[in-house]
């Protein structure tokens, strides 16, 4: 190898560093796009089959091998199928230009003013039993989701989730989408969770707080009208009835920072 790199011009290997630079970086956008999702976990399926096909042939395990390269020729037509939703996004992305954007993130002190302001708003539509569903967007980009929307492109405040959320105004039906801060979009339609995942005392709402957590790594802040109780999904799990020291918890940790 020493003598393979040796013989290579100063123009050879930058021009091998470039290249495998650019397709380094692709794949970690790749990554970064389906980070969160489910595809995360069938991408670690389909790595557990590769690997259980190596070691089956090292070990002489013929029908196990057999049945695992199967498998895989099977995986060549039904991948494309099971990763249509994030092959449609990072198409759309490349598009619109947007692959390579980075993500926002918030700093401390705006994480905090952030969640002060989720908090006012939340204590107000919980006392007058005012439904909600406040998403935050993190890692995975809800550009999917923004776009079914009304965009608003207006800085948090609690005022204006309350006002947004009061009943029979244009915006108070859907979801609202939070963006580094900047509430991006009101009255969202999300994906809902499957029934067997929410209790059934639980409406649509709770089921689409779920649903978008089931589908991105967001985290999700619902205020039920029948009841006014507050809670949090995050990774397709919700949590009730969380008293506001509580809720600043968990989105302290939950929400990214600079």
């Amino acid at each position: 190898m020493k003598e393979y790199f040796g013989s290579l011009g100063i123009f050879d290997l930058v021009t091998a560093v470039v290249d495998i630079g650019v397709v380094s970086y692709v794949f970690y956008r790749l990554f970064m796009l389906i980070r969160g999702t489910r595809a995360i976990q069938l991408i670690k399926g389909i790595i557990f089959l590769i690997v259980t096909s190596f070691v089956s042939q090292w070990l002489g395990l013929r029908e196990v091998n057999w049945l695992s390269k199967r498998v895989m020729e099977a995986l060549i037509v039904a991948i494309p199928v099971v990763f249509q939703p994030e092959l449609r996004r990072a198409l759309e992305q490349i598009g619109r230009g947007r692959l390579f954007a980075q993500t926002e993130t918030v700093t401390v002190e705006n994480r905090d003013r952030l969640i002060n302001e989720l908090l006012r708003a939340a204590e107000r539509l919980s006392k007058n039993k005012l439904g909600a569903l406040i998403v935050i967007e993190r890692e995975t980009g809800l550009n999917d989701i923004i776009e079914t929307g009304i965009r608003i492109d207006g800085q948090v405040s609690g005022e204006l989730l309350i006002n947004i959320f009061v009943k029979d105004t244009p915006l108070h039906d859907g979801a609202v989408v939070i963006r580094g801060g900047q509430i991006v979009a009101a009255a969202c339609f999300l994906p809902l969770a499957e029934a067997h995942e929410v209790p059934v005392e639980l409406g649509s709402r709770h089921r689409a707080a779920v649903g978008i957590t089931e589908h991105s790594d967001a985290v999700a802040l619902v205020v039920s009208e029948e009841t006014g109780a507050v809670a949090l999904a995050n990774a397709g799990k919700l949590i009730r009835h969380l008293d506001p020291a509580t809720v600043r918890e968990m989105l302290q940790a939950m929400v990214h920072k600079a």
